[in-house]
């Protein structure tokens, strides 16, 4: 685990290694996806029934290509009550958060008279990639096929891997609430290439989310164009900006939340106070030892986490929006989290209060927790409905506006070189 402090003379440096550091797999799985790709497109379900076959170790020609919407309403049925409750809660709240991201159409006339506006409409299909086996994770897919159906996408695709048949039936409990109805026992590079090209049996999507793989998330990047994506996310990552008022085991908890998704996870602290800061170093020591996911999570605290020390909380905002993480926490008293939050440029998702751990946005908060990841919330947002739906504009001229917008439109034309532009509009002028 890296240790700093921004007193240091090495400091700027140092920091700027760990701003830089990749943390992707190093795993080189282009030409592989590649190869997926191309035979998935050229032999549909034949190759994708091989790819099961050897990967998954699951006959679909035999044991079945679907999941029924029967098994999960059993599913759900079966379930414990108090999983039932919580699932459907946070679908509750996940699905209201996204319905007020809906966008409006707009409709106007300019001082020209000019008709304007843009029109906004779901995709028709969307396919919904959902990791299989035990590992599987109901939230996942609930954040990622609500905002599907709150943008009134009328077709949502599951894909699941089921190696060696494995159900989870948490996961077909949380795809019963979220009613998707066309689920296929199919995952990995070849079902993403089935999704977005289709084959004999699967009809192809516009869109394409949910978390997977080193494969999977190559097959994205390779598609991306044939259809849209979610987004190409990395290993997970958090920040949390802490004073020493806080609970150590509590901080310590925080950053093993993220450690233990992966030895990649990263978890940073910054601190205003080097004995908290060692306080919550050794409180992570001892919330490891008593971790059952602790194999993972001191693996990836010791290789990627760290501890930075800073002359107060606000100067770390700066050093936080250069690494523009994921997760963000404010572990600050409500009023002091307000002032550091409104220095916040660059973060997934922020987390405010001591009483707001990370954790709460991953399943029931509302707002979504696909994040960009590897500082790429520089520039992106995370998962909305505004990912399956797209805008058309419209423009409307009368012959009055025409005359008098149309001469300058034609001069354009003419000092970029396209006649037939120019004489479209003059047709119209009666000039030309």
């Amino acid at each position: 685990m890296l240790r700093l402090d921004t007193s240091d003379p090495g400091f700027e440096a140092a920091f700027d290694v760990l701003v830089n550091a990749r943390r992707e797999s190093d795993v080189d799985v282009d030409t592989d996806v590649a190869a997926i790709l191309a035979r998935l497109k050229a032999d549909g379900d034949t190759a994708l029934a091989d790819y099961t076959r050897k990967l998954d170790g699951f006959d679909l020609n035999s044991e079945g290509w679907q999941i029924s919407a029967e098994q999960c309403e059993a599913a759900y049925k079966a379930l414990n009550p108090e999983l039932r409750d919580a699932l459907e809660l946070a679908a509750r709240r996940i699905a209201d958060y996204h319905a007020a991201q809906l966008p409006k159409n707009r409709d106007y006339r300019d001082e020209e008279n000019v008709r304007l506006g843009a029109r906004w409409n779901a995709v028709d299909a969307a396919g919904i990639y959902v990791p299989g086996g035990r590992a599987a994770y109901p939230s996942s897919l609930l954040m990622n096929a609500l905002p599907a159906k709150v943008a009134g996408v009328e077709r949502i695709v599951m894909v699941t891997p089921t190696p060696k048949g494995v159900l989870n039936d948490t996961v077909l409990a949380a795809a019963h609430i979220a009613g998707i109805g066309e689920i296929w026992r199919i995952g990995g590079a070849q079902a993403i290439a089935a999704l977005a090209y289709g084959t004999e049996t699967i009809a192809p999507v516009d869109v394409i989310a949910g978390p997977g793989n080193a494969w999977v998330a190559e097959a994205k990047r390779q598609l991306y164009g044939v259809v849209g994506i979610d987004m190409v996310a990395g290993p997970s990552e958090i920040v949390v900006i802490a004073d020493s008022q806080n609970n150590a085991d509590w901080i310590a908890a925080d950053l093993l939340s993220q450690s233990e998704h992966d030895p990649t996870s990263q978890s940073i602290l910054f601190a205003d106070d080097a004995v908290f800061a060692d306080t919550v170093a050794d409180a992570v020591e001892a919330a490891l030892d008593g971790l059952e996911t602790q194999e993972t999570a001191r693996a990836a605290w010791e290789a990627h986490g760290a501890i930075i020390v800073t002359e107060t909380l606000e100067a770390a905002v700066p050093l936080a929006n250069r690494l523009a993480a994921e997760h963000l926490e404010l572990a600050v008293d409500e009023a002091r989290a307000e002032r550091l939050f409104a220095l916040v440029k660059h973060a997934g998702s922020v987390f405010l209060g001591r009483y707001t751990p990370e954790a709460m946005g991953d399943y029931l908060a509302g707002p979504n927790h696909v994040l960009p990841t590897g500082r790429r919330a520089r520039f992106s947002s995370g998962l909305s409905v505004l990912d399956f739906m797209k805008r058309t504009s419209f423009i409307a001229l009368d012959e009055k506006a025409m005359s008098r917008l149309g001469p300058a439109a034609a001069t354009l034309a003419d000092a970029e070189g396209l006649p037939a532009h120019a004489l479209s509009v003059r047709k119209r002028l009666g000039k030309y």
